[in-house]
């Protein structure tokens, strides 16, 4: 079933003639595209064609960087309803997509010859909360959309899942795969929703769908949204500036995370696996779990008199109701995931980064220990 579908994610492009677009930076048919793998495609000599929705994001963004490094620069096609940036439209193929527009979405997959859509278009789960009719809207009709697209042309879909599709009746220590979810926000029940509805797909229509639900998600790329897990990005932030960092959660609120290096990579070796080694559709996929107070102490050691405080706000509540400690065995034994950041690493690594950027906008603490 999906493993014969899985064909239409190679299908040569050798030959595609684009249709011209001013918001694109397409290279004219036919030109060369050099791709370099590590694994997955080696039997195919052709690369993927991705279009990726909601692609502005933190790891819309990263993700189309990591596959352009493998597929090729045109291959994989970012797109969005929001502007955006010079250094974007320089680094490959941008164009305008609604997931609302169900036959724009139809067009793009043809005129562009798409093979595998990502779709990250959402409304995450404090913003969601804030506006839960347009929340309903984009994270139920648009996964609706994407899946009637990929049913009707063959392509592999992707979409993301989320430590908040578990809700207060999950077990959180460790949380399985395969448990009762029950969430309490709707874009919990938002992504409970598309799981759902993606392996009816698959099993009713043979749809090659997938997801793997993250953790927190920790970059040094962007900026924290004020998302529930976003004060582990914060708190860098703030001990490189002001050296005060306020906690809207309590110091032992523990929760799984991820490095965003870890979550591009395991997404695109999701993806790159064989349908005949998953034994499910959706996978929980983690690295480490801590709680503020545990990343606080870790950070200290680069800025020593870093001071944190504590104050709850409507975010406890929803962190409340998440997994503690995430249960990724499936995943790292049916295609053999495996993490490389750890707490300690991940904050070094965040450091390294942040460091030098703050210190060329002359906006870093004078004591950083080295």
């Amino acid at each position: 079933m999906a493993s014969g579908l899985s064909m239409t994610f190679f299908r040569r492009l050798s030959n595609v003639s684009l249709p011209p677009t001013t918001l694109t930076r397409m290279t004219p048919a036919g030109a060369k595209i050099t791709c370099s793998r590590s694994r997955g495609y080696q039997d195919f000599p052709d690369a993927p064609r991705v279009l990726i929705t909601g692609s502005l994001g933190q790891l819309g963004i990263g993700l189309a960087k990591v596959m352009r490094e493998r597929y090729g620069r045109e291959n994989v096609i970012m797109s969005d309803i929001n502007k955006p940036a010079r250094h974007i439209l320089e680094n490959g193929p941008f164009l305008f997509a609604d997931v609302l527009d169900l036959r724009g979405l139809r067009e793009l997959v043809v005129n562009y010859e798409i093979d595998c859509l990502v779709h990250f278009s959402a409304l995450l789960s404090a913003i969601g909360e804030q506006n839960i009719p347009l929340a309903m809207q984009v994270n139920i009709e648009g996964v609706h959309n994407v899946l009637e697209v990929a049913k009707q042309f063959g392509l592999k879909l992707f979409i993301p899942s989320t430590i908040g599709a578990f809700g207060p009746d999950s077990p959180r220590n460790p949380t399985p795969d395969v448990t009762i979810q029950r969430p309490r926000t709707i874009y919990g029940v938002s992504k409970v929703h598309a799981e759902l509805m993606g392996e009816y797909y698959h099993h009713r229509f043979g749809l090659d769908f997938r997801s793997l639900r993250y953790p927190g998600v920790i970059s040094a790329d962007t900026m924290p949204g004020g998302g529930t897990t976003d004060y582990a990005q914060m708190i860098f932030h703030d001990a490189l500036t002001t050296k005060q960092h306020d906690c809207y959660l309590r110091p032992d609120t523990r929760l799984p995370m991820m490095f965003i290096d870890d979550v591009l990579r395991a997404t695109v070796d999701f993806l790159e696996t064989g349908s005949d080694k998953l034994s499910m559709r959706t996978y929980n996929v983690t690295a480490m779990s801590f709680t503020p107070e545990e990343i606080a102490e870790e950070v200290k050691k680069y800025v020593p008199d870093l001071e944190v405080t504590y104050q709850p706000d409507h975010r406890q509540a929803i962190a409340d109701q998440w997994p503690e400690v995430f249960d990724d065995c499936n995943a790292r034994q049916d295609w053999g995931w495996k993490h490389r950041y750890d707490l300690p690493t991940m904050c070094e690594t965040m450091m390294n980064a942040l460091v030098p950027q703050y210190n060329q906008s002359n906006n870093a603490v004078d004591a950083i220990k080295e």
